[in-house]
């Protein structure tokens, strides 16, 4: 916490009054990256008007923010196993709202009877959320993957 105090220009016992310890802090600072993240993608997909276009806003939008070196979220989305079990809980139940939001767009999508919801939605937030381990900056934009692995996840259109 002196060290946090120390980067942050305030005395390490200050920031005791206002957080009580490193894993509040951290709760604090993983709540606020997802409540960012949520509101931008929300915006995106508000823009967006069928289910598919949604889909693939959601997607563009969680990887620019992602794919981004200032982002908050990709350190803040590490595994939690490592964390006291209340602060492991505390994080998962905001994760889990956050995933809401995938939830609801996977919901709507026209899927074949047989595919599983919660596999598809945990299959592409599992592909999003790696691809700060992959990507480099280059050949294509987080924009263009985003676009991509959307289309992926719809699956093939019948030829002609």
């Amino acid at each position: 916490m002196r060290d946090i105090g120390q980067e942050a220009g305030v005395l390490g016992g200050s920031l005791y009054h206002h957080i009580q310890s490193k894993d509040a802090l951290f709760v604090e600072l993983h709540n606020a990256a997802l409540d960012a993240a949520e509101s931008r993608i929300a915006e995106a997909v508000a823009q967006a008007a069928d289910p598919w276009s949604r889909l693939e806003a959601a997607c563009i939008a969680l990887l620019e923010i992602q794919l981004d070196p200032d982002s908050l979220t990709t350190p803040m989305m590490n595994d939690f196993r490592e964390v006291p079990a209340d602060v492991r809980a505390k994080l998962i139940a905001r994760r889990d709202r956050f995933e809401a939001l995938f939830a609801a767009l996977v919901a709507a999508l026209p899927l074949v009877e047989e595919i599983d919801r919660s596999i598809y939605r945990n299959l592409l937030l599992a592909q999003l959320n790696s691809a700060a381990d992959w990507y480099r900056p280059g050949r294509l934009s987080p924009q263009d993957i985003g676009k991509q692995v959307a289309l992926l996840f719809r699956g093939p259109s019948p030829r002609s």
